[in-house]
């Protein structure tokens, strides 16, 4: 027999509930022999355990937590901007912080293309939720490299890429960076100043040592160029060389294409190894093939490197985290084991990658008629972010706002380096309730025609009241 506390538990929780059906008595009956004592001795032995337990505090009544020592952390710092944007009730706030796309009305976008491809899936009764292999979709992967290197690549024609799926751009720069830890022999990778905040933690936690190199030239607001081929100059041979593909994060400052083939034969002299994070194809420039220009030049010239491909701004895939890494080799037998080495890299880490995501890119990329829709949608992407640039700077104009702004309609992509210092940035956020990074980097995509006015007057308010 059930313990008299069972019993009036039980009692307690019919008079609340209605009768159980028969089927659902049978379930609560089996359930109740599992978890309840149903001889004597059963029962008095869990009486005495019960009792000595109850002679005992529990581990929370002694001490708060064995965790109680640990500090509180640090906001991100790019993160954090939106967690202060969300707490001000201003009506006029403006968040130029978030590195996603935002609508004329300040929306996030799906695009049209990703539902019908979405729906199509969803539609499909032959789909199952299976795992994927360690690589992931191997279709995916074969068309992600394509739209990277070029379908008439020579070195997919010659099975030199080892392709696999990995969690966005951010996971597939620490698997490559964890892989080239462990079995590339040079470990230090030199990484531009300014970058993307998370460069430094990725491939210092992958098990490389990262150095820099001069990139931004805060006096012309343009590309230190000069200081990034002295830098590389003096790295020792064979250094890892981080390389954003096109729309520099943060500064929207990319090299020109005849810079860009001074710094191929540049790291080609030296065996510099490339390492290529792209995060916005298509979304710098509206192009496709242009955004892709300067990867496929490193290709061309039968050099091996490393790619980092992300679907989240150009496809406005961000929650599903699809991504790719591709290592280019010296020849297929040295891809096919290049992949089998990624694999165990990948399987004590996610062991395999989501399914959703590479099936959507996948549906896109692989039908014409649809490939199409989306490079309508991603101009049109691109378009709005220059036009926002084009404004900004004609307002910027229009207010005689000291200063030369051209670098804004310069510069590429979702970012732009403004200029303005951490004491400017704090002053427009305290009296305009406008949001950035302390180092004066706003996301393009945060501004509409509405808002471009209500920016322009604190931008001239900062450097007219502020130097």
């Amino acid at each position: 027999m059930a313990p008299a506390s069972v019993r009036a538990a039980q009692a307690q929780q019919q008079a609340r509930e209605p009768s159980p059906s028969p089927s659902a008595d049978r379930r609560l009956s089996t359930l109740a022999r599992h978890l309840l004592p149903s001889s004597p001795r059963r029962t008095a032995a869990a009486a005495d355990t019960s009792a000595t337990l109850e002679s005992f505090p529990t581990m929370a009544s002694q001490v708060a937590s064995v965790f109680a020592g640990i500090a509180q952390a640090p906001e991100d710092p790019i993160l954090g901007v939106t967690v202060a944007f969300n707490k001000d009730p201003s009506p006029v706030k403006i968040n130029l912080g978030v590195g996603a796309y935002r609508t004329e009305e300040g929306k996030p976008l799906v695009l049209n293309v990703v539902r019908r491809a979405e729906q199509m899936l969803i539609n499909d009764p032959s789909r199952v939720k299976e795992y994927l292999p360690i690589t992931g979709l191997a279709e995916y992967n074969k068309l992600s490299a394509k739209l990277i290197f070029g379908a008439d690549s020579p070195a997919i024609q010659e099975n030199r890429v080892a392709t696999v799926q990995c969690l966005s751009g951010t996971g597939s720069l620490r698997v490559g960076g964890e892989f080239l830890a462990k079995h590339y022999h040079e470990r230090t990778i030199y990484i531009p100043v300014p970058t993307w905040g998370n460069h430094p933690k990725v491939f210092t936690l992958a098990g490389l040592t990262v150095r820099s190199y001069r990139y931004y030239d805060p006096a012309t607001r343009g590309l230190d160029f000069n200081g990034l081929l002295e830098d590389l100059s003096s790295a020792p041979l064979g250094s890892i060389v981080l390389l954003h593909a096109c729309a520099h994060n943060p500064t929207g400052v990319d090299p020109t294409i005849d810079q860009w083939e001074q710094i191929r034969q540049l790291m080609r002299s030296k065996s510099l190894l490339p390492f290529f994070d792209s995060a916005y194809q298509g979304f710098a420039s509206g192009s496709l093939d242009k955004d892709a220009q300067p990867v496929r030049m490193f290709i061309a010239d039968g050099g091996e490197l490393l790619m980092a491909q992300s679907y989240a701004k150009n496809m406005g895939m961000y929650g599903e985290r699809v991504g790719a890494l591709s290592i280019v080799c010296g020849s297929a037998d040295v891809a096919a084991r290049v992949e089998s080495q990624l694999k165990l890299v990948i399987r004590p880490m996610y062991s395999s990658p989501p399914l959703h995501g590479p099936s959507v890119v996948a549906t896109i990329l692989k039908d014409s008629e649809m490939f199409h829709e989306w490079t309508v949608e991603l101009k049109a992407m691109a378009d709005r972010i220059i036009s926002m640039r084009q404004q900004l700077f004609d307002a910027l104009k229009s207010r005689g706002t000291p200063g030369d702004w051209s670098h804004i309609i310069k510069q590429i992509g979702m970012f732009t380096f403004t200029g303005l210092n951490s004491e400017q940035v704090a002053f427009m956020r305290q009296e305009y309730h406008i949001y950035m990074t302390s180092d004066g980097r706003i996301s393009m995509a945060g501004l509409n025609m509405k808002n471009v006015p209500h920016l322009a007057d604190a931008i001239h308010a900062a450097v007219t009241q502020l130097k």
